[in-house]
């Protein structure tokens, strides 16, 4: 399926190609720049050419679904800003921060009162956004700021009637159920009893609909985990790490996915070792195992970067297979960690899908 003639006009025109983020049934979605009338700015562009038959006509009502509430959000500064629109495509602008589940807020009361500001906002504006438990859906910006983006779920509301007020609120327990995980201790006696109480429409959907919603995505569209690495990384990546590790020359080893252009879903293994030529003796012993495809790319490093359990950080290390180099630099706390992350920058492995937002590496 291609994009219709004059979506396919613009794009060539005015968009320049950068990091693929995710590709699913739905659509394709990629990071890039995007020339307006005020000139080239970071974008992001969701398109439909390369959705399987079976599913566009989902796929086009959830890009009609988004469109529409961005339209409607212009200048709320809650979000991506609708930079242009066709038939099968749509150009939003790139919000500058990493996702909830990446950046990780703990404690940080100050992201979670802009979060319910930026509801707030929505809700006067008629719109609730309804996929707001997924995590990935919740930005930390740069600014420190909240920032909500995927609407392709989104329902507008001309009226605030009962289906709009279970949607706003639906859309508030989800925010303080993100809330409860990171700062837990700021949670008000009100938002508390928010978190105890479900909608009825909520409970309905979780002892019914969800259950034919898991058995549909999980099955047929193959979507088993937030980070989009399918059943690569859910089944896969486990019985790969435990491989990797029977080698004696490995201390520990991390995998992430990343959106890969030709196979959609590659999986990135990060292999802490000291022999910087033992790739291919991994690559080797996998093929041996007759086991799980192995990872696309391997990269052997000094050490992981650790949390303060002793917890490698993927969240930093998927943002390395994905070449989004640039939201890395806010999740470094000093120089050391800057030091530290500088060599695995500079010898990854992923440069097929590789843009200039990641020039600038951290300094050592």
């Amino acid at each position: 399926m291609s994009l219709p003639k004059e979506d396919a006009a613009v794009l060539s025109a005015r968009w320049t190609e950068g990091v693929l983020l995710k590709r699913d049934v739905f659509s394709t979605v990629e990071r890039g720049r995007f020339r307006g009338e005020n000139g080239e700015v970071d974008a992001v562009l969701r398109r439909l050419d390369q959705v399987p038959w079976w599913s566009f006509l989902l796929a086009r009502h959830l890009f009609a679904r988004e469109r529409h509430a961005l339209t409607l959000a212009k200048g709320l500064n809650v979000g991506p800003e609708l930079l242009w629109s066709g038939r099968r495509a749509l150009v939003r602008g790139f919000v500058d921060g990493a996702a909830l589940h990446l950046a990780k807020p703990h404690g940080d009361v100050a992201y979670f009162r802009s979060a319910k500001q930026a509801l707030r906002r929505l809700r006067r504006a008629g719109i609730c956004h309804n996929d707001l438990a997924k995590e990935q859906n919740w930005l930390v910006g740069r600014d420190g700021r909240a920032y909500l983006t995927d609407f392709q779920l989104a329902a507008c509301f001309k009226r605030r009637g009962r289906l709009y007020r279970i949607a706003a609120y639906e859309d508030l327990r989800h925010l303080l159920k993100h809330k409860r995980t990171y700062a837990p201790d700021a949670l008000t006696a009100r938002e508390r009893k928010v978190l105890a109480r479900k909608s009825f429409a909520a409970s309905l959907w979780l002892a019914t609909g969800k259950k034919i919603y898991r058995a549909v995505t999980r099955g047929l569209f193959n979507f088993t985990d937030r980070e989009g690495g399918g059943r690569r990384l859910v089944n896969d990546a486990p019985v790969l790490t435990d491989l990797i590790r029977k080698h004696p020359a490995v201390r520990d080893t991390a995998i992430v996915a990343f959106a890969d252009r030709r196979a959609g879903v590659g999986l990135y293994a990060f292999v802490e070792a000291d022999q910087a030529a033992l790739e291919n003796q991994l690559r080797d012993q996998l093929a041996a195992a007759n086991g799980p495809k192995p990872p696309e790319h391997i990269q052997v490093v000094h050490a992981l970067p650790r949390d303060t359990s002793g917890r490698p950080r993927t969240e930093i290390l998927q943002l390395v297979a994905m070449n989004q180099i640039d939201l890395i630099e806010p999740m470094m706390k000093n120089d050391q960690d800057r030091a530290f992350l500088k060599d695995i920058l500079e010898q990854r492995k992923n440069l097929r899908d590789r843009f200039n937002f990641g020039a600038d590496l951290p300094a050592g």
